[in-house]
């Protein structure tokens, strides 16, 4: 793993740090107002029906992987599949078993494609289950269940353990959704309150699958520039590091249209420019990898954080802040970066804005501020 850069005077502690040591802020659970009524309508699937769309993709489970391949009809939302084989079984076996089992919710595009909202772990499940395999090169065999199906696959189901299972119906609430018509934020939210417990979306997964246009595969590219992993660490499973870049590209272009809550900045910037409208491409790109280059010289990974972790608002100014001091040009004296750093760090107004309540539009304003004012004359 990586370390930090050390800074001149600041001795020789190295601090090694995941891409998931990011602080959280309270941001992430503020509530969303005046959201819109969502049209829906409930209806059951039988498994083998489920199965079929889901082979023939009328059913598409999103995905989140950053490290997806761009060539794929899902590039750019791939999430790693996360029950454990026990899990696996357990469900399979509550189907023979006749037992009842949770409803998913699903996304109906304009196109009739359907998008799995809730259920993708059970929906994956049983795609791989009558696929045969549970992994590239495993049999998918029950192993922790009963002794009357242990060993079991579903090729060796006798004719009434198949029919049981092809023919039980799984309730579907299908939401009528058509991005044209508005309503991003009622459908954001229905992702939020849906995905709990241990394995729910992060705010930049749903992002990702709510708004996948060319403004992501954008994130998804800037995401992988040598000094912004430089700069930041390796690559975060759950985006975090795509959502610092967002947030970056959304202060940068519409500072002043911000308004809390956070998360709704972030959700209409990403559906405003969903398809790069109004946005110069090239142009990001270059402030970008600029911005990134100049930090990575001379800040390393102390460029994102205070102490251990990175903090997104700390981020938030150090990038914007000499962003905008290269628009006068290049910087010639990194080490002028290394003291407008530290005279940041020594201002208790700039500390308080990146210490708590982050999201506060004063708070904004002041520290993004205060870092361009800090860099605005270094040369």
């Amino acid at each position: 793993m990586s370390t930090d850069k050390v800074e001149p005077g600041e001795g020789a502690e190295q601090l090694e740090l995941t891409s998931e040591e990011v602080e959280e802020e309270e941001e992430r659970d503020a509530a969303i107002s005046n959201l819109e009524p969502l049209s829906y309508f409930g209806t059951d699937f039988d498994v083998h029906g489920l199965v079929r769309r889901l082979n023939t993709k009328d059913i598409v489970v999103p995905s989140f992987d950053p490290m997806a391949d761009s060539g794929s009809e899902l590039s750019g939302f791939q999430r790693k599949f996360v029950w454990k084989k026990t899990q696996m079984d357990r469900f399979i076996e509550s189907l023979l078993l006749g037992f009842p089992i949770p409803g998913i919710f699903l996304v109906q595009q304009p196109n009739k494609q359907l998008l799995v909202l809730d259920g993708q772990q059970r929906l994956r499940t049983l795609q791989k289950f009558y696929s045969g395999k549970h992994a590239p090169d495993e049999e998918f065999r029950l192993d922790n269940v009963g002794k009357e199906f242990k060993g079991l696959s579903y090729g060796s189901l006798d004719d009434e353990q198949r029919r049981l299972l092809d023919n039980t119906f799984i309730h579907a609430t299908v939401v009528k959704y058509n991005r044209t018509l508005g309503g991003d934020e009622s459908v954001y939210s229905l992702f939020e309150r849906l995905n709990t417990g241990g394995t729910n979306l992060y705010p930049q997964e749903i992002r990702v699958a709510l708004f996948h246009g060319g403004l992501v595969e954008l994130l998804r590219e800037l995401n992988g520039y040598g000094n912004w992993r430089a700069i930041y660490g390796p690559p975060s499973e759950r985006l975090k590091d795509q959502e610092l870049i967002l947030r970056f590209l959304a202060f940068f272009e519409d500072e002043e249209k911000y308004k809390r809550p956070l998360k709704v900045f972030l959700n209409e910037f990403l559906s405003a420019h969903r398809d790069l409208e109004g946005l110069a491409k090239e142009d990001l790109r270059k402030v970008f990898h600029a911005t990134c280059d100049a930090a990575s010289i001379a800040l390393g990974r102390k460029a994102l954080r205070v102490e251990a972790q990175v903090n997104a608002a700390f981020a938030d100014a150090m990038l914007v802040g000499i962003a905008h001091r290269l628009k006068r040009g290049p910087i010639e004296n990194p080490e002028s970066l290394i003291e407008a750093r530290a005279g940041l760090i020594a201002n208790p107004d700039f500390m308080s804005a990146v210490a708590r309540a982050t999201a506060d539009e004063d708070r904004v304003t002041r520290r993004l501020s205060l870092a361009k004012e800090a860099f605005r004359e270094i040369r």
